[in-house]
């Protein structure tokens, strides 16, 4: 999403010079660069100007360590100030009342009832029973679509097919999650394509019937400064509590997420990269800062990686691989595992020093899909013992999985390596390793 943004502030941070102390003179032309940069990524003006103003106040003058460069100084300043842009601390949701009520709002095609699905699951994973309600009556196939991310998630939905009014059908989900103890009820509302006196008086009336504890305006982050003028919009007749910024993984230059805590003053609390239910994260404003820098966010790596994989079965593949006994089987379950993740280019950028390498990579998402065609075309034993692989098993599995004979023999190869490479390192940190389907 910043890979423009983050090559041009770099490109600022370079063309500053002198030594022992920043000011006026050696400044004045990284900041109006990083201007540029912001202007260029749609960043409202008025908060591009008031953040540079900012960056070169709190820049005049200071002393230049002896370790560090002019660069890295004001690298610092302006994260310490996109960190303050951007929130300055993660916001929490309050879910206050039995049950805690979560309405959803935005314009139609910004990923509302994406996010709903998503946010159940979520919500689910912190110990919460939460209730999914169905009150887009409008948009053709909306219920239906939120039955199947509740489904994919084992969140229940509850919706009222037949009926077209939705405050009647809040209600009455209010009244099921009461008698089914579920504690947090997420209201999915209609879109629109603009916004319309309709649209605002039925959300107004919902909120009204509802008290909910938290109104959450989810915007595309794609639609740049629009979406800051809707939600500008929408904040004055709902005084909504938070924003969700949507598709963060597409073409977006990043003004929407730059600008819009600025102007209505009201804190990200999540966002989401992706289609997939697991693709949503809460927002935290220095990691952010840091990404947009290309520092990296390891924090929000490892967590992905600890609510990926699982315990139980890290402590069960650890004495496989000191028996040497790491098979086929694992390292499906491995792949399945690490596919949870997320995109593997959005993974990758989150390590420090990484981000700016790898923008003209180009990762095979699909690259797992052969493998795991291969080793799901195995035998039991096969997968058990390798090593039994003679060629009319490895015509049969290339047979059954579509690939070629060169394909599954690398994969073998690989994978023996990969088997040695454990053995030996058992009792030992295991090295990073690549990702299947990288190239440049």
């Amino acid at each position: 999403m910043f890979d423009n943004l983050q090559r041009k502030l770099e490109k600022a941070f370079k063309t500053l010079k002198g030594q022992g102390k920043i000011n006026d003179l050696n400044v004045a032309e990284t900041v109006k660069e990083i201007r540029r940069a912001l202007i260029s990524a749609d960043v409202n003006f008025k908060v591009a100007k008031e953040f540079t103003d900012k960056v070169l106040e709190e820049a005049r003058g200071k002393n230049v360590l002896t370790a560090v460069s002019p660069g890295q100084l004001l690298t610092k300043i302006v994260y310490d100030e996109l960190v303050l842009l951007l929130g300055g601390q993660q916001s929490e949701l309050k879910l206050s009342g039995s049950p805690a009520v979560i309405l959803i709002a935005g314009l139609q095609g910004s990923g509302k009832t994406t996010f709903t699905g998503k946010l159940g699951r979520f919500l689910k994973s912190q110990g919460k029973n939460p209730l999914l309600v169905a009150c887009d009556v409008y948009r053709p196939a909306a219920r239906e679509q939120l039955k199947v991310l509740g489904s994919a998630t084992e969140v229940k939905v509850f919706s009222e097919d037949q009926s077209t009014d939705p405050l009647s059908i809040a209600r009455n989900a209010i009244a099921f999650a009461k008698l089914n103890n579920h504690n947090v009820v997420v209201v999915d509302t209609a879109g629109r394509t603009s916004v319309d006196q309709q649209m605002m008086d039925e959300i107004a009336a919902l909120k009204k019937a509802l008290s909910p504890a938290e109104i959450l305006f989810v915007v595309d982050s794609m639609t740049g400064q629009d979406a800051v003028n809707t939600a500008r919009t929408f904040n004055q007749v709902l005084d909504f509590t938070g924003v969700v910024l949507t598709k963060l993984d597409g073409d977006t230059r990043g003004g929407a997420a730059l600008s819009i805590k600025s102007v209505v003053n009201k804190p990200i609390k999540f966002v989401s990269n992706g289609e997939k239910p697991e693709a949503l994260d809460v927002f935290y404003p220095d990691r952010m800062a840091g990404r947009i820098l290309g520092k990296g966010d390891v924090v929000t790596l490892v967590e992905k990686a600890q609510a990926a994989f699982d315990e139980e079965e890290a402590a069960r593949l650890s004495k496989k691989i000191a028996k040497n006994n790491f098979d086929f089987d694992d390292f499906l379950i491995q792949l399945q595992q690490i596919k949870k993740m997320g995109n593997m280019k959005d993974l990758m950028a989150m390590i420090p020093g990484v981000g700016s390498k790898i923008k003209d990579l180009d990762i095979d998402e699909n690259a797992f899909k052969g493998i795991e065609a291969m080793i799901q075309s195995m035998t039991p034993a096969e997968r058990a013992k390798p090593e039994i692989l003679n060629g009319s098993r490895k015509q049969r599995i290339v047979n059954g999985s579509g690939r070629t004979i060169q394909e599954l023999n690398k994969l073998l190869t690989q994978f023996n390596q990969m088997r040695q490479m454990m053995k030996a390192m058992q009792n030992r940190k295991m090295p990073g390793m690549g990702f299947p389907g990288m190239r440049r």
